[in-house]
């Protein structure tokens, strides 16, 4: 992936992370968190152009759940109220018991994709995760077992270094998420960016993910350097400073509209099962 991609017109592969885990309605009243809700989200989200959608799972109460049960209904009411999207559950650590950590990959069927954090992330003041390596390899056996697709989401350039230990592993081509925020995450800038980028083995796809201010520049030099990209409620609650985002399609409906001005073409959903090989 390079910039010779982008000038040869390498479809763009746009994810939308819906509600995540942390953060609800008390922060931005357009966060889904029903089952309901995140279907209705991911219906508009793929109308706008997203042909990945990554999920998190609410209990009632809105509080994140990890349960198979409650997978299970969420991407019921998702594949419900989409055409064809990759669905990629969530098997983030933060605040999440380890025991837990494999439910998400038990719906039936199973999900196209999930993530696999590489290594430890301390994000906030009392949530944190470990991310051992017995766990991460306990997970990938489960997802190799399963047909699942792993996304490696590196929060730093030592979880690039944790993930060399698996890539023999791995089906062809890999998925690096490239995570840029706070904490443990890596650094948000330009200069970091390129330098995460060069460091991606060859072969491998790579998405760019950046928290709150730092998400419409750092995917808009994705688009440019030839990677993929993810938006969403998620990972930024803001359209602009001071005016919070309306909805994950808003989000996503500018990452496509960049993309278009910028002569990048966006990948359709069959497109992007073609580019990760699923």
């Amino acid at each position: 992936m390079s910039y010779d991609d982008y000038r040869d017109g390498k479809p763009l592969i746009v994810t939308a992370a819906l509600t995540g885990g942390v953060h609800g309605k008390e922060a931005n009243p357009n966060v889904p968190e029903t089952p309901a809700e995140v279907a209705e989200a991911a219906a508009a989200a793929e109308d706008a152009g997203a042909s990945i959608l990554h999920l998190h799972a609410r209990e009632d109460s809105g509080e994140r759940a990890f349960s198979t049960e409650r997978f299970q209904e969420l991407t019921e009411a998702v594949r419900a109220a989409t055409d064809d999207v990759v669905i990629q559950h969530s098997t983030g650590g933060t605040a999440a018991p380890d025991a837990l950590r494999a439910e998400p990959l038990r719906t039936d069927p199973a999900p196209d994709m999930a993530s696999l954090d590489m290594g430890p992330l301390n994000r906030y003041d009392h949530l944190t995760s470990e991310n051992t390596r017995a766990l991460v390899d306990a997970l990938h056996e489960e997802m190799q077992a399963r047909g699942i697709k792993p996304e490696l989401e590196v929060f730093n350039g030592g979880h690039l270094n944790e993930s060399l230990r698996i890539w023999d592993e791995l089906d062809e081509p890999p998925y690096v998420n490239l995570v840029f925020g706070g904490g443990t995450t890596t650094i948000p800038s330009p200069r970091n960016l390129l330098n995460m980028v060069a460091n991606v083995p060859d072969g491998a796809e790579f998405n760019v993910l950046a928290f709150g201010p730092h998400q419409l520049p750092l995917t808009t030099m994705g688009i440019l350097l030839g990677g993929h990209v993810r938006v969403g409620l998620e990972d930024n609650l803001y359209y602009a400073k001071g005016e919070q985002a309306e909805s994950n399609a808003q989000l996503v409906e500018r990452t496509v509209r960049i993309a278009e001005e910028l002569g990048r073409p966006v990948a359709s959903t069959a497109e992007a099962r073609k580019i990760l090989n699923l």
